[in-house]
């Protein structure tokens, strides 16, 4: 290894330690977006609920759904009886800043309610079918507000506020069927309470609809006492099974390669990166020096063809005409049958039809060619140069 190598290989040993040092030393940023994904312990994300959830729900069986919810109630659905056609009962759950339920799923939600079961929904936004179905209609509040304080409606929880500015929407029921609906909580407005948390029946069932999702992230569920809003929130559940619908928030599952953790730290992945461009630079530099010269091999030399010839010139300058166009012809009709497939027994005008439509050759040389061999069976008298020249042309044209 010579001295320039031992150079390069130092500086680039160096570049990758300050690379790691200064990666490793430098105030991680904090991933505020919105996630809600189960595994995520980012502010926004769900984790600390779905390993409190045990706790959280208390007295509740609590079954994570990892399909949609259609085939979830689908295959719960007892088909054989004419009431009461569900095999489970509870409530149905999800938590997501936006809606994430497909259509199909939806419709049999509200069928599973309609059965007397229950709905809890906390999210931001509703599909049209919620506020047509339920008579509600969802409003947001775009003025800048520097604090949304949350609380419930019924006194024996207490009036507490809690603060959930950090991540909080003002998106608020702005209307809602008084004669049915029950508002459970609100949430301060620009000049007045605003309404974020109600129970609506619907048939046998009820939906409970919350807008702040907010409440159930890391976030808020280690900050101060907010959990205690959550627990609250949970407590309007009625006793059952909870049935937690979790199949867009699961997050995608742990790649199983070697390298994962490498990849998964960003110090450990621009230093591998970094190490691998630099070996395929000094590979090119180092290829392009040492390089040899590649000698010119040639080729085999086709030495059937040489037979061939030789054997051609020796009929030839024996004067062996006759010989010469019986193997021509005996070649050109070999040739037919293993390329085209035609019978070569009789060469008549169906084979020149045949031989024409396969190989798109003009019929009149195909014609010529025909007559030519047919001559050739059936004379008798020792064929000369001209006549080999001839047949070996109307051949060349037929299968060049």
């Amino acid at each position: 290894m010579n001295r320039t190598l031992k150079i390069y290989i130092f500086f680039l040993v160096v570049l990758i330690a300050g690379v790691i040092y200064i990666d490793a030393v430098r105030p991680k940023p904090v991933d505020w977006s919105p996630s809600y994904i189960l595994r995520d312990k980012i502010p926004f994300g769900l984790y600390v609920f779905d390993q409190e959830s045990k706790t959280i729900f208390k007295e509740q069986k609590i079954q994570k759904v990892r399909t949609s919810a259609y085939e979830f109630l689908d295959e719960n659905y007892d088909y054989t009886q004419d009431v009461d056609n569900y095999k489970i009962k509870g409530t149905l759950f999800n938590v997501c800043d936006t809606y994430v339920i497909d259509n199909e799923s939806t419709k049999e939600m509200f069928y599973f309610v309609s059965h007397g079961n229950n709905a809890f929904l906390s999210v931001q936004q509703l599909p049209k079918i919620f506020t047509d179905s339920l008579n509600i209609k969802l409003d947001t509040d775009f003025e800048f507000k520097s604090q949304i304080d949350c609380w419930l409606a019924n006194p024996n929880l207490g009036n507490q506020k809690y603060d959930l500015s950090k991540g909080g929407k003002n998106t608020y029921f702005s209307s809602i069927d008084t004669l049915s609906t029950t508002i459970l909580g609100y949430q301060s407005g620009k000049d007045n309470k605003r309404v974020n948390f109600i129970k609506v029946p619907y048939k046998k069932g009820n939906f409970y609809i919350h807008l702040q999702p907010v409440a159930f992230t890391n976030y808020h569920l280690l900050k101060d006492n907010h959990y205690q809003y959550t627990e609250k929130v949970l407590s309007y559940l009625p006793k059952g099974n909870v049935y937690w619908f979790v199949k867009q928030q699961e997050g995608a599952t742990e790649s199983g390669s070697p390298m994962r953790y490498i990849l998964s730290q960003p110090a450990l992945k621009y230093a591998w990166y970094l190490f691998l461009i630099g070996m395929v630079v000094f590979m090119i530099f180092n290829a392009k020096r040492r390089q040899r010269v590649i000698p010119i091999i040639k080729p085999l030399s086709n030495t059937t063809v040489d037979f061939t010839k030789t054997i051609g010139n020796l009929y030839y300058q024996e004067g062996n005409h006759q010989n010469l166009i019986d193997k021509k012809i005996i070649y050109f009709l070999e040739r037919v049958r293993n390329e085209y497939l035609i019978d070569t027994a009789v060469l008549d005008e169906n084979f020149i039809k045949k031989l024409h439509a396969k190989t798109g050759k003009d019929i009149k040389d195909i014609e010529h060619l025909v007559y030519l061999i047919n001559y050739q069976k059936k004379s008798y008298h020792q064929s000369i140069e001209t006549d080999l020249i001839e047949i070996n042309k109307a051949i060349e044209k037929i299968i060049s």
